[in-house]
């Protein structure tokens, strides 16, 4: 009952409301006419027949009739009288038992059901509201991004302009704005001047509206757009964005770093700089067989193993794991380190690099124009032959089709990357690739976050989620330099020492023990200590650079009570 009155108010505030109130109450007016006559009528009849009733009467005995309860207890003796009876009985069978309630549903209730849900999706941020992330589609990488915001902490609303869509998102208990997003109005409720970011991310055309709307209201807020086509850069930069993420490149980009074989051994995929963070595959090293304990990889090279790759299942690193075909090592140093490592386990040299392309889209495509420059040997396998360019060799056919594939390479690849936007299509190669060749390095594209693990079920080495790469791209330019994501599901994070950990040191702390992560590196005013000692002393003016999983990160922040600080990097 408390919401019946906003409700009420939401209602009333349609013009389309109040042109159906006011047709009901001329219907009404012109129904209490109707009465008032009725009564006049009666009176007349009545005192022609001999008798005498009030005005109260008059209208009393006109309302039982018109709704048919005729109580009887005054009635004409005359014919005139009966005939008039009638009359109104009938007129008020059609007027109070059919356009009545007809009328009344048509122009007021059924309209206020359906305004009633429209009053629980909420249409503007409270006042107040400051700091926040305002997210204008609910896409894969619009969703995937709330889930980091929340795990860090970070207020956020989602621009929704669909009811049921935002009535839904409400129930699963996401931030919701229902509006349109090419209004202006809608960025006044939702206090766009005082957002922390702004990130666009629906189609190209659409993207470029909102951001022009956008900027008629704010010239400074930091703007985050996503654009597919590289035609569709400089048009949104044009238009007001910050910045403009090209996913589909980053993705090219991040699929090419994980190849196996050739002169790529450790392949850096982030750096917090100076420090590096590394895949390096055991396969074809002479790492294989030995525990990390047997490896003394850290005496040897400087290097810290912070954790490991088996299968596309990343584990935190036990000394005494064995090292196979299949391991991958997630490693942590300078480049310095990371050239002694080279030195002394790579010494020996791989086969060369062969790696085999499914899918010629704009992310397949971006992945060859990578391993081009890198000068590794590739080939695309490409169904629709109006996709094919000449810059890179292609095989026209089904990547479904043993005698294709047998035509591309696929006995001699060393790594199968499958770049489709379909993530059933993906699975289904990945199981196909993973029966053909039981050794080969498959490294698949996901769409959807929820197909990670059924992809590396099939057969992935390493997944990469289109949603997870925009997210995280989107987190690292908001957390300025202090969130990054290494691989799916595994993050950095710079955060300043906590409270309770001051004077005490890395052994001492538990961090791992408590949360799952692991401290890299330690940064003070002076210097940078990479692969810190574990007897060093924590301080209040040192920041700690972490690596784990999500959830270990959430388990940390949850642990110590602390907030990621989101520091927009607009000048970046």
């Amino acid at each position: 009952m408390k919401f019946l009155p906003s409700q009420m108010a939401f209602f009333l505030q349609g013009k389309t409301t109040r042109r159906n109130i006011r047709a009901l109450m001329r219907f009404l007016l012109s129904l209490a006419g109707l009465v008032t006559a009725y009564s006049v009528i009666f009176h007349y009849l009545m005192e022609a027949e001999g008798k005498s009733h009030s005005w109260v009467t008059g209208f009393y005995w006109t309302l039982t009739v018109m709704s048919t309860l005729g109580f009887g207890d005054i009635t004409f003796a005359s014919d005139i009288g009966r005939v008039f009876s009638m009359l109104v009985l009938f007129s008020g069978i059609m007027l109070l038992l059919v356009l009545l309630p007809f009328t009344f549903i048509q122009f007021f209730y059924a309209p206020w059901l359906e305004a009633r849900p429209r009053a629980q999706a909420p249409r503007e941020l409270p006042d107040g509201t400051t700091r926040h992330v305002l997210v204008t589609c609910s896409d894969p990488v619009g969703m995937s991004l709330i889930d980091k915001l929340k795990g860090y902490q970070t207020p956020y609303a989602l621009l929704v302009d669909d009811l049921q869509t935002a009535l839904d998102l409400h129930d699963a208990g996401i931030r919701v704005v229902l509006g349109d997003r090419d209004d202006p109005d809608t960025y006044h409720r939702l206090r766009v001047s005082d957002a922390a970011l702004v990130v666009v991310n629906g189609k190209d055309e659409i993207n470029t509206n909102v951001i022009s709307t956008i900027r008629e209201l704010d010239a400074d807020v930091p703007i985050v757009s996503l654009a597919d086509s590289p035609d569709s850069v400089d048009i949104m930069t044009l238009a007001g964005s910050t910045r403009v993420l090209r996913l589909t490149e980053i993705l090219g980009n991040s699929l090419a770093n994980r190849v196996i074989g050739g002169t790529v051994h450790a392949n850096v995929i982030g750096a917090f700089d100076p420090l590096k963070i590394a895949e390096a595959p055991v396969n074809g090293t002479k790492l294989i067989g030995k525990t990390l304990r047997e490896s003394a990889l850290r005496e040897q090279t400087g290097v810290t193993v912070v954790g490991i790759w088996e299968r596309g299942v990343f584990h935190m690193p036990n000394i005494d794991a064995r090292l196979g075909n299949a391991t991958v090592l997630v490693l942590a140093g300078s480049e310095e380190q990371f050239h002694r490592y080279e030195q002394r386990f790579h010494s020996a040299g791989t086969d060369e690099a062969y790696v085999l392309i499914l899918g010629g889209g704009r992310v397949g495509r971006s992945v060859a124009e990578v391993l081009t420059r890198r000068d590794i040997s590739h080939a695309i396998v490409e169904k629709n032959p109006l996709v094919v360019r000449e810059t890179s060799p292609y095989v026209v056919g089904s990547a479904a089709d043993l005698e294709t594939l047998e035509k591309a390479g696929i006995k001699r690849a060393t790594t199968v990357i499958i770049t489709t936007q379909d993530d059933n299509t993906n699975i289904y190669l990945t199981v196909y690739c993973r029966r053909l060749r039981p050794d080969v390095h498959i490294v698949s594209r996901a769409t959807l976050e929820r197909n990670i693990s059924t992809l590396h079920r099939a057969g992935a080495d390493a997944v990469l989620s289109y949603a997870s790469l925009g997210s995280n791209a989107i987190m690292h330019f908001l957390k300025a330099d202090r969130v990054m994501m290494l691989a799916e599901g595994l993050d950095m994070l710079r955060l300043p020492v906590p409270r309770r950990l001051t004077g005490t040191t890395l052994r001492t702390s538990g961090i791992r023990a408590k949360t799952g992560c692991s401290v890299i590196a330690l940064y003070t005013n002076d210097e940078t200590i990479v692969n810190p000692d574990p007897n060093t002393q924590l301080t209040s003016e040192m920041e700690m650079l972490l690596v784990g999983r999500i959830d270990s990160m959430n388990s940390f922040i949850s642990e110590y009570e602390i907030t990621v600080t989101d520091t927009p990097a607009s000048a970046q």
